[in-house]
């Protein structure tokens, strides 16, 4: 009996706390390669909106992040189709993809492979992110940079 129960308690040890709070955002930034071109693309996908990649349909259904004091990750729920000509879409994949580990739910395909990039906000909307600050105005006292001194 202590033998179960020393290992019930390493189990447990093992299991993180359960995942902090996450942010939605309404939309995924995703990359896409086409194997047969070795074509990589960056696009952004809307909550809830089709988006095409080559002969792929892909709708986000989700897209969250951690905060900003939790470690960095990405997290998207995905649907995505194969379209045919002729025929009925299929989907070929459905589940959450993350940023930080693309292998752990990935799309079998033999010619595309998505992953899920970042999880961004509205386009005008305030964001966290230090990047999307704009640059200080130059000082004064700084010469520029292309006038003689």
């Amino acid at each position: 009996m202590r033998i179960a129960a020393a290992l019930a308690g390493l189990v447990v040890a093992a299991v993180p706390a359960m995942a902090a709070e996450t942010i939605p955002e309404p939309v995924a930034l995703l990359q896409g390669l086409d194997k047969i071109t070795a074509r990589v693309s960056q696009f952004e996908a809307p909550v809830d909106k089709a988006v095409r990649f080559g002969d792929l349909s892909i709708v986000v259904r989700d897209c969250e992040r951690n905060t900003p004091e939790e470690r960095p990750e990405n997290a998207a729920f995905l649907q995505i189709y194969e379209l045919r000509r002729g025929e009925q879409q299929t989907r070929i994949f459905s589940g959450w993809m993350f940023s930080s580990i693309p292998a752990l739910s990935a799309l079998e395909h033999p010619i595309y492979d998505i992953n899920v990039l970042e999880c961004l906000p509205a386009a005008g909307s305030a964001s966290t992110s230090p990047a999307a600050a704009p640059p200080p105005p130059p000082s004064a006292s700084a010469p520029a940079a292309n006038t003689p001194r």
